[in-house]
């Protein structure tokens, strides 16, 4: 039976474009083909004893499963269905690469402390597009080494002591002062507010609700919003709008740069960040762009996360809270017998219960889930092989949450970090919120710093309660899809 719509001349008017639309995806699809055989053949398991996992196909593989939303409290339903299926290493397709994936503190370790020697960075293009190539992120080899001592100088133990420590205090202040008691606010925003204005005065000195400083606070909010979401470069996309919002601030890093040249010779000269990397002759005015933008996102993401989930496990830990609160009240009471009435280095070694809940809040919350490497040798661990080129996925959430190396692994308890607990020492080997080996966290001093003094001037003079039920996600980057609402009420 013929078709009703079915004419003759029509189909011999379309016959030639179709003739040209089959020549022209002729050659795309052949490339396609040759692409894929290309990326199976080389997922395909190459040694004598991988580990056991499934063959998945290139390019997605397992990637979309592997990244699905859960709880930050929980390591998701694929980490947990691979790892009961094929134990803590396993071989999957991840990012459109194979990959081997670790659950195992000891291979962590060894990767993370073979860095350069088996191991190296490897991250997706796609974060190096948006963090720059000259980001420490994703530098390898002697350029990260001097970035990174670049870094480490700045934020050196007597820097700490003597100019950071009074500047996290000035802006733990001004943060808790403009909170109004039974108002809600979003403190995961106001955690972030803090660390953003911290960074920028120590990178650029810019002060905080400055209008250029608010100008770039916002700027750097859609910068964010592009580095958690699909790197799709079309218009209208989070990626498109972040790429934009990146230009604009290294706009702004690059107009400091020329007004702080005008004033080298100048007494005035600022003793931040952006002045020290000027003062190393070797880098470039790009190398220094990514390096400022790197550090802004390094030192503001991870450490207003890690304080956003310490205010959520405190609201519902009561006894930490009043044991914390009666440090801190210990502290406070000393301060008044001196002449000076800033915290110093001493009242912060005081802290010791405050770097238990620190710890605790960054084993199970996991504001660093995972770190992306690639194996650059054949490399044997455990009996199992891992081929050179392979992707290797040391992921931290399973150890910190695994019930063979922590007892109730996802309740909050501090107690479990004190010195005279038990296992606490060996804990410490299995602990790693801060990665490891050379490319251990730059700032992590610093941000357990920024978390001690906040929470010293928050429980002083706050009591505070969930407004509405809220917890943090793994998008894979952590956050609290209501903002985590809170209400505030005055310490008596």
């Amino acid at each position: 039976m013929v078709s009703p719509f079915y004419s003759p001349d029509y189909t011999n008017q379309l016959m030639p474009i179709v003739k040209v639309f089959s020549l022209l995806l002729s050659p795309v699809l052949a490339l396609l083909l040759c692409f894929y055989l290309f990326t199976w053949k080389k997922s395909k398991p190459a040694g004598n004893n991988l580990p056991p996992g499934r063959r998945s196909l290139p390019l997605l593989g397992e990637t979309f499963a592997y990244l699905k939303p859960h709880p930050a409290v929980s390591t998701g339903h694929f980490m947990q269905h691979h790892i009961s299926r094929y134990g803590k290493i396993y071989r999957s397709n991840l990012f459109g690469e194979p990959t081997i994936v670790s659950a195992d503190p000891g291979l962590n370790r060894f990767i993370l402390q073979n860095e350069g020697r088996l191991f190296e960075c490897s991250y997706p293009k796609s974060i190096g597009g948006i963090l720059g190539k000259w980001s420490m992120l994703v530098l390898v080899g002697d350029m990260h080494q001097s970035m990174r001592a670049i870094s480490l100088n700045f934020m050196s133990a007597a820097r700490l002591r003597a100019v950071l420590l009074p500047e996290i205090e000035r802006h733990s202040l001004l943060a808790v002062s403009a909170w109004k008691e039974n108002h809600i606010f979003s403190a995961q925003e106001e955690a972030k507010k803090f660390t953003f204005n911290l960074m920028a005065k120590n990178i650029m000195s810019m002060e905080p609700g400055e209008a250029e400083t608010e100008k770039l606070r916002k700027e750097y909010i859609t910068f964010m919003k592009g580095v958690v979401s699909a790197p799709l470069n079309l218009p209208g996309t989070a990626y498109s709008k972040a790429l934009k919002s990146r230009r604009n601030i290294l706009g702004v890093i690059e107009k400091k740069m020329e007004e702080r040249r005008n004033q080298r010779f100048s007494d005035q000269e600022e003793d931040d960040l952006l002045g020290w990397a000027l003062r190393q002759s070797t880098l470039s005015k790009e190398q220094i762009l990514d390096l400022l933008l790197s550090l802004l996102f390094a030192g503001h993401e991870t450490s207003s996360m890690a304080l956003a989930l310490t205010i959520f496990f405190l609201q519902g830990c009561p006894k930490a809270l009043q044991q914390l609160r009666e440090e801190h009240q210990g502290i406070a009471r000393k301060k008044l017998e001196r002449v000076e009435g800033g915290l110093n280095w001493e009242d912060y070694k005081q802290m010791e219960f405050s770097q238990c809940v620190i710890n605790e809040t960054l084993r199970l919350g996991n504001v660093v889930r995972y770190v992306h490497r690639k194996a650059i040798r054949n490399v044997q661990y455990g009996g199992y092989d891992i081929p050179c080129g392979w992707k290797v996925l040391p992921v931290f959430d399973a150890v910190h949450l695994d019930s063979e190396l922590y007892v109730d692994p996802h309740l909050f308890n501090p107690w479990r970090w004190q010195k005279c607990s038990s296992g606490a020492a060996g804990m410490t080997n299995n602990f790693m919120p801060y990665g490891g080996g050379p490319r251990l966290c730059a700032g992590s001093e610093l941000a357990k710093l920024e978390m001690a003094v906040f929470l010293h001037h928050l429980v002083l003079k706050f009591s505070w309660e969930l407004a509405e039920p809220d917890e943090a996600y793994a998008f894979p980057f952590l956050d609290f899809p209501k903002g985590l609402p809170i209400k505030v009420t005055a310490v008596t």
